[in-house]
């Protein structure tokens, strides 16, 4: 069954600060494998002009996704997570996300979209520091796919 193009321009509430901490961020940069020492190294990060270390720039991925969940599990949209896939990520930064922001981010759904059978919804995250400067928005593609013979 289709998504309701009702809930296009539909925002949900700003989720709780998310403290981004520099062992995170860390972490997170030898996961990827990037060795970027503005990840790592306080001094590093101030020769480029930054007050702390800052962030890999997926990094954000897990605060937007999450945020993201209060579109996915809204009872009204109807959305069957067990079909859903990633279909695209982009990000468009004011700055970086450095060690010590207080994140909140506001989601809101941009796009529904029915192709073949398969349902393609599109949520932006407007990610704010704790003194409501824009940081980055995200933009999450998510696709359902259709029921097996529909």
């Amino acid at each position: 069954m289709a998504l309701d193009q009702s809930f296009v321009g539909r925002t949900y509430p700003p989720t709780p600060p998310y403290e981004v901490g520099r062992e995170k961020i860390r972490e997170f940069a030898e996961a990827i494998g990037d060795a970027n020492p503005a990840y790592t190294d306080q001094e590093a990060a101030k020769e480029l002009g930054h007050p702390d270390v800052i962030a890999p720039p997926t990094f954000v991925f897990a605060i937007t996704f999450k945020a993201a969940s209060a579109v996915i599990e809204d009872p009204q949209l109807g959305l069957d997570y067990s079909r859903v896939v990633h279909g695209d990520q982009k990000f468009a930064y004011t700055r970086p996300v450095r060690a010590g922001d207080r994140l909140s981010v506001t989601s809101t759904i941009e796009a529904i979209k029915s192709l073949a059978g398969n349902d393609i919804l599109d949520i932006r995250g407007e990610v704010h520091d704790a003194s409501g400067e824009h940081v980055v928005t995200a933009w999450t593609k998510l696709v359902s796919r259709a029921p097996e013979g529909a």
